[in-house]
């Protein structure tokens, strides 16, 4: 298998006119100072445009023809769409009925086809791969696949020129742990931690278990859209795995407490899912973070009521 740093390097390279390198803020916690990686002020509002842009770069002349079709809650939708337009590909996303409407439309005005489908009820791997036999067009996934990971790991290159070196720890919002992965390739002098929503934490499950498991039945609701992913893929398990990473989870409550942090300290827009790894923090779940630790801020899409509620203290 090719993921390694290297081939994370090559990524960083070919997309690098595509993405915008996102700032790292100073922040302090306690009286420790923190980095906060911004890709809440990516193209897009969220890293995904890395990883799509890295896979979609790699298609032929022939598979460009056939278009691309993609499965998301929000922000791979529009990281696919922004990605595919500036390719002149065609591209359909199969997006929940009940995902962000700011990210809905989002995905829609970059001239993506959206297909809308029940959460609950319906599987959106078995309607894209339905659309892809079609069609013929290429499944792009969010996470399972290779030169997604890789891509998104150029938040890790971006880091250690940044600093000059591996921070001591990277906390780092997880879905199907992606971002997660791609960093812990590039940055072999950092511990990793990986931060879902409670309830969805099925990476950190698999990682103290050996082996991946399933999001449960009966999962709770959650406003962290972005996180809410019912397995995880080998790959991404697999490295974060061998490099012995742990888990956490926060509460929709710990994330709105990190959004207002961002806008009320820093006058940062961030979603609930891009605000997990700083909830973690402001909730003391790593109480011993060493000084010159980075938190990742994945993304700032989040619907504009949502986000009014959020600062004047509901949710």
């Amino acid at each position: 298998m090719r993921l390694n740093r290297e081939a994370v390097t090559k990524a960083s390279e070919r997309i690098s006119d595509q993405v915008v390198k996102t700032p790292l803020v100073e922040a302090r916690l306690a009286d420790h100072r923190l980095w906060l990686k911004c890709e809440c002020l990516q193209t897009g509002g969220a890293f995904k445009l890395r990883g799509a842009t890295n896979r979609l770069l790699q298609l032929s002349d022939e598979e460009r023809k056939r278009g691309v079709v993609a499965f998301s809650s929000g922000n791979h939708a529009r990281g696919v769409a922004i990605a595919a337009r500036r390719l002149g590909i065609a591209a359909t996303i199969v997006m929940p009925s009940d995902a962000p409407t700011v990210k809905r439309e989002a995905t829609a005005a970059e001239g993506a086809e959206v297909v809308l489908f029940d959460r609950l009820k319906d599987d959106r791997i078995a309607i894209a791969t339905r659309i892809s036999e079609e069609s013929g067009a290429i499944v792009v996934p969010s996470f399972d696949d290779i030169d997604i990971v890789e891509g998104q790991g150029t938040v890790g290159i971006e880091i250690a020129d940044q600093l000059g070196g591996d921070p001591p720890l990277v906390v780092i919002p997880c879905g199907g742990g992606g971002l997660s992965s791609g960093i812990a390739l590039v940055l072999p002098g950092s511990t990793i931690v990986p931060v879902e929503p409670a309830g969805w934490d099925d990476m950190a499950q698999s990682l103290e278990r050996g082996q991946i498991v399933p999001v449960g039945a009966g999962a709770p609701p959650t406003r962290l859209d972005a996180l809410q992913t019912p397995l995880v893929s080998p790959y991404t398990f697999g490295v974060l795995h061998g490099r012995g990473a742990r888990g956490l989870a926060v509460t929709d409550e710990e994330a709105f407490a990190a959004m207002r942090f961002a806008f009320d300290t820093l006058r940062l827009v961030v979603e609930p899912g891009g605000a997990a790894a700083l909830a973690a923090l402001l909730a003391d779940k790593l109480p011993d973070a060493p000084e010159g630790s980075v938190v990742v801020l994945s993304g700032g899409n989040v619907d504009p009521g949502l986000y009014a509620s959020v600062l004047n203290g509901a949710g």
